[in-house]
């Protein structure tokens, strides 16, 4: 169960008003995080509200309070989502101790190892919703799509920076490369998810690299 500390409380001089606007930040980050884990594991529409008000420690009745709707609450589940994977993608993809393609060896072993620790439950959020949604509601699918979009992108931004490095042929398109892997990558974590087994993972990563490397 979540519970808010109130490190404001520390200081005595700060506003009543701002205390609470403090903690109504952390409550509502707190939903949203519940929110990832629920609809990672059981997808959107099988997420109740009332669950993640419990497991929050958030009483019934006061979700719109933080959210006008389910489908706002939603929305900044992918956004949440989205942004922590765009970091951790561009830590890894970053990481200058390795060369462009170990960095993406690194992070397919990174994401096996996630998959393993939870239990081959979880998956990718937005691969989930997408499979869920996609054919349900409009809005849900481009934005689910322009999350899959920007991690191509930065997929694409370090296949070039492989070619430089001469690890891969230059003749190769960076961009249509990125795209095949996550194309990919993504119906090999459903595999992984139905067969509670990283092997899907494992030979998809390994037919990659065999493909780009030559």
């Amino acid at each position: 169960m979540h519970k808010t500390t109130d490190a404001t409380m520390t200081n005595p001089s700060q506003p009543a008003s701002s205390v609470r606007a403090e903690r109504k930040i952390a409550t509502r980050e707190a939903l949203i995080r519940c929110g990832v884990a629920l609809c990672t594991e059981r997808g959107f529409h099988m997420t109740g509200i009332e669950e993640v008000l419990k497991r929050v420690g958030v009483p019934k009745g006061s979700f719109y309070h933080f959210f006008s709707t389910k489908r706002e609450f939603g929305e900044a589940v992918i956004d949440n989502y989205s942004d922590y994977f765009f970091r951790k993608l561009d830590r890894v993809l970053s990481d200058e101790s390795q060369s462009p393609i170990e960095r993406l060896r690194s992070f397919t072993l990174e994401a096996r190892e996630g998959m393993h620790k939870y239990q081959y439950r979880r998956g990718c959020l937005v691969g989930n919703l997408g499979q869920e949604l996609s054919g349900l509601d409009d809005e849900f699918r481009t934005r689910l799509e322009s999350v899959l979009l920007s991690w191509q992108m930065r997929t694409a931004q370090c296949l070039v920076e492989a070619q430089d490095a001469g690890e891969i042929s230059k003749e190769s398109d960076a961009a249509e490369l990125a795209e095949f892997f996550w194309i990919g990558w993504e119906g090999a974590i459903l595999r992984a998810k139905l067969s509670r087994s990283s092997a899907p993972m494992e030979l998809f990563a390994n037919m990659f690299f065999k493909k780009i490397l030559g």
